[in-house]
C-alpha cells in the first residue's frame, strides 16, 4: 500500500505509456511534471488521497491519452478547460472528489469520450448543451452535485447512451419525452432532485431499459400504461412523489421485475389475483402509504422469490393469505400494518405457521388492523433472526409464550393496545438486544418479572394501563432506560430507591394511578436529566424532597392524590425550565412561596385541595386564572379577583402621636428637596436609555430543555463541534421538530468567559425583533441548568451544510482538504446578499441595529449557496440618543467592539 506523494520525477519517463498506482494511499498534489510523458495512453490513480488542483498542463501536453481516472481522491477545484485538448480520450473518470464549478463546455468537444463520471463532487451549473455532441458516449453519471437547470434537449442525439444517472441534484422542469429515443438505455436514475408533471408515454419505448428511477421528485398524474412495455424491467423506484390513480394492469405483467417501489403517493385501486402468477421474479413490493384497497392476493404465496412485502397505511381488507411464506425461503419483511386486514379463527391465523419457514425473517407487524382472537403459539416458533415484532393496536386476546424469549436478536416487541392477559412472560429478560418493550393497555396481571433487569440495551419500557401488582422490581435500574411508563396499575410497596438512579431517564417517568406507598425518597434529585416526573394518584407521605431541585431539566411534575405534607421546599424555584407543576390533593401547608410567581416558563399550576394559608401571590402566573387553581384551601386569601377568594383581613391600625407626625413631614420635606436636585442633575446630563428587556419567546418558539439539546448533539461529542468563536462553541445536531428530524446548529455558550451572558442577551434581543432571508434563522433558545447544574444558555439555528464564508475564502492549517473555491459570480451574488441583510438591519423599526462583528466567519452559506449573516452577540440598538448631534464622543463612552482589524475612519460602536 503505497504511501506519501508521487515524484516530480515521473516526468522524466518520457516513454511511459501506462501508469497504475490505483487502491493505495497517495497524497499531496497531482505533480505538472506528468505532463512531460507524452506518450501516456492511461493514468489510473484512482481510489488514493490526492489532494489540490488538476493541473491545466496535464489536458494540454497528454493527447494521446485514452483512459483517465482519478476518482475517489481529495481533488478540488475547477476541472480544467483545457479537458477539451484530450482529443483521444475516451474514458475520464474524476468522480466521489470536491471538485467545484460548472462542467466545462469543452467536454464536448472529447468525440471518443465513452464513459464520463463526475458523480459525488460539488459541481453547479447548467448540464453543457455541447455533451449531445458526444455521440460514442453509452455512460453519463453526474449524480449527487448541484446541477441545476433542466435536461438539455441536445442529449437526444447520444444515441448510443446506455447509463443516465443524473440523480441527488437541482433539476427541474419536466422529464422529457424524448428520452424515448435512447434506445441503448438501459439504466435511467433521475431520483432526488425538482422535476414536476407527468411521466412521459414514450418512456415505454426503451426496451432495453433494466432499472427506472424517478423517486423523490414531485411528479403528477398517472403512471403510463406503456411501462407495461418494459419487458426488461428489473427495478422500478416511483417513491415519494404525488402520482395518482390505479397501477397500471400491464405493470403486473412484468415477469423481469424484482424490485417495485412505488410508496409514499396518492394510487388508488387494487391487486389483480394472479400478481403472484405473473410476476415471477419479484423479491420487493413496496406499496405504503397510498390508498390502495381491496384484498391481498393468495396468488402472491406463489412468488417465490419475495424477500419483502410492505404495504403500510393503506385500506386492505381481508386476511393475510396463509401460505404466505410457504414456498418463500427469502421472506424477510411482511409489514401490513395500518391497515383493515382481519383474522378472528386459528385458520385465518394460519399465515404465522407459514412464515415460520422462513430463517432470514427479521421483520413481522401485523399492527393497526383488525385482528381479533387468540395469540397463536407458533408466534414463538419464528426466525431468531427476528428483529421487529409488532401487533399493536388490534383486538387481540390470549397470553405470550415463553418461546418469545428465543428472538434473541429482538431489537423492540411492539405488543401494546390489545386484550393480551396472563404474566408477562419471564423468558423476555433473554432478549439481550432488546432496545423497546411496549405492551401497555392490555389485561396483564401478577409482577413486573424480576428477569427485566438483565435487558442492557433497554431504553423505552412501556407497561402502563395494565392490572400488575406486587413491587416494581429494583433490578430495572440495571437497564439503560430513558422512558419509563408503569402508570394505572396495582403497583404497591414503596418505590425502590434504585428506580431513580437510572441516570439515563431523560424522556419520562410515569409512575402514576398505583398503590406505592412510603415517602418519596431523595435519591430523586439523581434525575438531573428527566424531563417529565409522574408520581400521582398513590399514596406517597412525607415532605416533598428539598434536593428534587437537582432535577434542573424537569418540565412536568405532578405530584397530586397523594399524602404529602409540610411545606413546599425552597429548592422547587430552581426547576427554571418547568412548565406544569401540580401538587393539588395532598395535605401541603403553610405559605404559597413568592417563588412560584417568579417561575417565567411555568404555564400550569394546581395547588388545590390541600392546608395552604395566607395570601396568594398577584404576579406570574398567578395573574392568570385559568393557569393556576388554589381552590379547596380554605385559609388562602387575596390573590387576582378571579379566583374568588375571600379578602385579606387588614392589620390593627395603631394611634399616630402629633410628634411622630412632624417627624415624618420633616423627613418627607427632605426627601422631596433631594429628589429635587436628582431630578435637575439628571435633566442636564444626557444618559442613554435602557436596552430593551429580553422577553420570553412567543408560542411560534418551540420550547426546549438542556437534556434534548444534549440528545441532538450526542452530548455535545467533539465530533459534533462545527465552530469555536469568542463566548461558545458550536454543535451540529438532529432534533425532531414539529414531528419531522432536522439538522440544527446548536450554539452554546461559555457563561465562564466574561461578556458571554451579556453576548447572550444581545443575541436574543435581536433575533426576537428581526426576520430576514439573508439573516440566519433562530429556531429557539435555551436558558436552563445543565447535567451538573450549572446555568447553561443556547441558542438553536437552522444548520446550514455550506459552512462559513472564511472557509470558502482562505485556507485553514488545521484543514486537511484544500480550500474552497468561489467564481466572482457567487462572491458577487453573496455581496448582495449580505448587503440586503445590512440594509435591513439598518432601517430595522423602531429602531436600527448595528451587528458590531461582521466578518466572513459570521458569514454561513445554505445549500444553495445563498449567504445568512449569523452571530449577534455583539449587536446593538441604535436609539435616539445614538443620533443626537451634539453629543461628543469621549474614551469614557466609547469603544471599538467586535474581532481586531480594519475600522472605517471616524466609526464608533457605542457601549
Amino acid at each position: 500500500r503505497l504511501q506519501g506523494a508521487l515524484p516530480a520525477e515521473l516526468g522524466r519517463l518520457r516513454e511511459l505509456s501506462h501508469l497504475n498506482l490505483s487502491d493505495n494511499a497517495i497524497g499531496g498534489r497531482l505533480p505538472p511534471s506528468l505532463s512531460r510523458c507524452r506518450h501516456l495512453r492511461t493514468v489510473l490513480l484512482h481510489t488514493n488521497k490526492l489532494q489540490g488542483h488538476i493541473p491545466p498542463e496535464l489536458f494540454l501536453s497528454l493527447r494521446s491519452l485514452e483512459v483517465l481516472n482519478l476518482g475517489q481522491n481529495r481533488l478540488t477545484g475547477s476541472i480544467p478547460s483545457s479537458v477539451g485538448g484530450l482529443v483521444n480520450l475516451k474514458l475520464l473518470v474524476l468522480e466521489f472528489n470536491n471538485l467545484t464549478g460548472d462542467i466545462p463546455w469543452q467536454v464536448g468537444s472529447l468525440a471518443s469520450l465513452v464513459g464520463l463520471g463526475l458523480a459525488s463532487n460539488q459541481l453547479s451549473g447548467s448540464i453543457p448543451a455541447s455533451l449531445g455532441n458526444l455521440s460514442a458516449l453509452t455512460a453519463l453519471t453526474a449524480f449527487s452535485n448541484r446541477l441545476s437547470g433542466s435536461i438539455p434537449s441536445s442529449l437526444q442525439g447520444l444515441s448510443s447512451l446506455s447509463t443516465l444517472h443524473l440523480e441527488d441534484n437541482h433539476l427541474g422542469g419536466t422529464i422529457p419525452s424524448w428520452l424515448g429515443n435512447l434506445s441503448s438505455l438501459a439504466s435511467l436514475n433521475l431520483q432526488s432532485n425538482g422535476l414536476v408533471g407527468c411521466i412521459p408515454e414514450s418512456i415505454g419505448n426503451l426496451g432495453l431499459l433494466e432499472a427506472v428511477s424517478l423517486a423523490e421528485n414531485k411528479l403528477v398524474g398517472q403512471i403510463p400504461d406503456a411501462i407495461g412495455n418494459l419487458h426488461a424491467l428489473a427495478e422500478l423506484y416511483l417513491d415519494n412523489n404525488e402520482l395518482e390513480g390505479p397501477l397500471p394492469l400491464s405493470v403486473f405483467n412484468l415477469s423481469s421485475l424484482e424490485m417495485l417501489n412505488i410508496q409514499h403517493n396518492n394510487l388508488t385501486g387494487g391487486f389483480p389475483s394472479d400478481m403472484g402468477d405473473t410476476m415471477t421474479s419479484l423479491q420487493s413490493f413496496l406499496v405504503s402509504d397510498n390508498q390502495f384497497h381491496g384484498v391481498i392476493p393468495p396468488s402472491l404465496c406463489n412468488a417465490s422469490m419475495l424477500q419483502m412485502v410492505q404495504t403500510v397505511n393503506n385500506f386492505l381488507s381481508g386476511t393475510i393469505p396463509q401460505c404466505l411464506g410457504a414456498r418463500q425461503e427469502m421472506l424477510s419483511v411482511v409489514n401490513f400494518a395500518g391497515n383493515q386486514l382481519e383474522a378472528t379463527n386459528d385458520a385465518e391465523w394460519g399465515f404465522l405457521t407459514s412464515l415460520t419457514n422462513c430463517s432470514n425473517m427479521i421483520l413481522v407487524d401485523v399492527s393497526d388492523n383488525k385482528f381479533q382472537g387468540v395469540l397463536p403459539k407458533s408466534i414463538g416458533n419464528l426466525s431468531t433472526q427476528m428483529e421487529f415484532l409488532g401487533i399493536a393496536s388490534n383486538s387481540i386476546a390470549g397470553t405470550i409464550t415463553e418461546a418469545i424469549g428465543n428472538f434473541i436478536n429482538l431489537d423492540e416487541l411492539d405488543m401494546e393496545n390489545n386484550l393480551l392477559e396472563g404474566t408477562i412472560p419471564a423468558s423476555l429478560g433473554k432478549l439481550k438486544k432488546l432496545n423497546r418493550l411496549s405492551l401497555s393497555n392490555n389485561n396483564f396481571s401478577g409482577s413486573i418479572p424480576m428477569a427485566l433487569g438483565n435487558l442492557t440495551k433497554l431504553t423505552t419500557l412501556l407497561l402502563s394501563t395494565n392490572a400488575l401488582s406486587g413491587a416494581i422490581p429494583s433490578a430495572l435500574s440495571n437497564c439503560p432506560l430513558e422512558q419509563l411508563d408503569l402508570s394505572y396499575n396495582n403497583l404497591s410497596g414503596p418505590t425502590p430507591k434504585e428506580v431513580f438512579l437510572i441516570s439515563s431517564l431523560s424522556s419520562t417517568m410515569y409512575l402514576a394511578h398505583n398503590s406505592l406507598t412510603g415517602t418519596l425518597p431523595s435519591e430523586v434529585g439523581n434525575l438531573r436529566n428527566l424531563g417529565e416526573l409522574d408520581l400521582s394518584d398513590n399514596m406517597i407521605s412525607g415532605k416533598i424532597p428539598a434536593n428534587i431541585g437537582e432535577c434542573r431539566s424537569l418540565q412536568y411534575l405532578n405530584l397530586s392524590g397523594n399524602h404529602l405534607d409540610g411545606t413546599i421546599p425552597l429548592s422547587l424555584g430552581q426547576l427554571r425550565g418547568l412548565l406544569v407543576l401540580d401538587l393539588s390533593r395532598n395535605n401541603l401547608s403553610g405559605s404559597i412561596p413568592e417563588f412560584l410567581g417568579t417561575m417565567k416558563g411555568l404555564a400550569s399550576l394546581n395547588l388545590s385541595s390541600n392546608d395552604f394559608e395566607g395570601e396568594v401571590p398577584k404576579d406570574g402566573i398567578f395573574l392568570n386564572a385559568t393557569a393556576t387553581s388554589v381552590m379547596g384551601n380554605s385559609a388562602l386569601c387575596g390573590g387576582i379577583p378571579q379566583l374568588k377568594l375571600k379578602m385579606c383581613s387588614s392589620p390593627t391600625k395603631r394611634r399616630i402621636s402629633s410628634k411622630l407626625l412632624m417627624i415624618i413631614a420633616a423627613g418627607a420635606g427632605i426627601l422631596l428637596v433631594i429628589l429635587s436636585a436628582m431630578f435637575v442633575l439628571c435633566k442636564r446630563s444626557k444618559l442613554r436609555r435602557a436596552k430593551p428587556q429580553i422577553t420570553l419567546p412567543s408560542d411560534k418558539y418551540i420550547r426546549v430543555s438542556y437534556a434534548e439539546l444534549a440528545k441532538a448533539t450526542d452530548g455535545f461529542k467533539s465530533e459534533n463541534l462545527i465552530g469555536v468563536g469568542s463566548f461558545g462553541a458550536v454543535y451540529k445536531g438532529r432534533m425532531e421538530i414539529s414531528g419531522q428530524q432536522v439538522v440544527v446548529a446548536v450554539k452554546v455558550l461559555n457563561l465562564q468567559h466574561a461578556g458571554a451572558s451579556r453576548s447572550f442577551d444581545a443575541e436574543c434581543e435581536a433575533l426576537r425583533c428581526i426576520r430576514h432571508r439573508n439573516l440566519v434563522k433562530v429556531i429557539t433558545v435555551c436558558s436552563s441548568i445543565d447535567s451538573r447544574g450549572g446555568d447553561f444558555k443556547a441558542v438553536v439555528f437552522d444548520f446550514l451544510p455550506n459552512g462559513n464564508l472564511d472557509q470558502w475564502l482562505h485556507k485553514h492549517i488545521e484543514e486537511d482538504d484544500e480550500p474552497k473555491m468561489l467564481d466572482l459570480i457567487e462572491r458577487l451574488q453573496i455581496a448582495i446578499h449580505v448587503a440586503s441583510a445590512l440594509d435591513y438591519l439598518h432601517h430595522q423599526k423602531p429602531f436600527p441595529i448595528v451587528h458590531c462583528d461582521l466578518k466572513p466567519s459570521n458569514i454561513l452559506l445554505d445549500n444553495n449557496m445563498v449567504a445568512h449573516v449569523g452571530d449577534f452577540g455583539l449587536a446593538r440598538f441604535l436609539h435616539d440618543g445614538h443620533n443626537d448631534k451634539s453629543e461628543t464622543p469621549t474614551s469614557s463612552r466609547t469603544a471599538i467592539r467586535g474581532t481586531i482589524g480594519y475600522v472605517a475612519p471616524g466609526i464608533w460602536t457605542w457601549q
